[in-house]
């Protein structure tokens, strides 16, 4: 007696090993929320106002010696992605972490 197998079951030429050959899963992408507009917008605002305020740093920041002003532009340039990860946690599942 044969019984009938799915096609993507179906037992292959033995060659050492066992495989299942599976299925593809098709899931449809999620609708897209309302928060990721809002998220971008929110971090577009933030970073020009984050760099407004670095930018009238710039004459004091410039007056210092340049072994001083190395560290303060690599602390200033990065401090920003402090607050992004949790901006994007929220922009992904509505909460904030």
């Amino acid at each position: 007696m044969i019984f009938p197998c799915a096609p993507w079951s179906r037992p292959r030429a033995f060659t050492g090993h066992f495989e299942v050959e599976r299925r593809p899963h098709f899931n449809p992408p999620p609708p897209p929320t309302w928060r990721k507009p809002v998220g971008i917008l929110a971090l577009l605002a933030a970073l020009a106002i984050y760099g407004a305020i670095v930018m009238s740093l710039g004459d004091r920041i410039g007056g210092l010696p340049v072994l001083a002003q190395v560290p303060l532009y690599l602390v200033l340039g990065t401090a920003w992605l402090l607050p992004l990860r949790r901006l994007l946690i929220w922009m992904e599942t509505g909460r904030w972490g």
